[in-house]
């Protein structure tokens, strides 16, 4: 018997100091000064039912223009596993659990903004790397996203079109 679970289930209620304790900059980019979008839909794993939440992603639909056309994906944002159950395939799970509800959202892409040393990680649970820059909004107009930009087909034969990338939204 393991000491956890790997169920990913949708969440009402969550406290993500359950994961970081009380880390200042969990997900380490507050030096970025960017300012970042809630997330509309949360899966997490618990320790156990009930239990201490290990594992967490959100979700949120958002509108892009890609070569001047628009059009929504799904934004991935907020993935963590608590350290101390790191490397028991949890961000596998989560991940994955995330994209079986964005299916379910109706846009055909999902993407995501990550720091270059979590780029591997994604790149092995099968999202892409998206070359060029990408603008996001923010407070005071548009920027160009420091962080790496991936995406992720969510159903067969889905493909991120050519051109230039714009996220009308604050970043998730």
């Amino acid at each position: 018997m393991t000491d956890y679970q790997t169920d990913v289930v949708p969440l009402e209620d969550y406290d993500l100091a359950e994961i970081f304790g009380d880390a200042q900059d969990a997900f380490g980019v507050a030096a970025l000064g960017m300012t970042w979008r809630p997330k509309e839909h949360h899966v997490g794993i618990r320790a156990e039912p009930g239990g201490r939440l290990v594992a967490h992603a959100g979700l949120v639909v958002l509108p892009v223009s890609v070569g001047g056309r628009r059009t929504d994906a799904v934004g991935l944002g907020g993935v963590a596993v608590a350290a101390d159950r790191r490397g028991r395939g949890l961000a596998r799970a989560v991940v994955d659990g995330a994209l079986a509800r964005a299916r379910g959202l109706g846009p055909q892409l999902a993407f995501l903004f990550c720091r270059p040393d979590v780029a591997g990680l994604y790149a092995r649970l099968g999202w892409r790397a998206l070359e060029g820059p990408v603008e996001v909004e923010q407070p005071a107009g548009p920027v160009v996203m420091p962080l790496r930009t991936m995406w992720f087909p969510l159903h067969e034969g889905a493909q991120w079109p050519a051109g230039a990338v714009r996220l009308h939204s604050l970043p998730m």
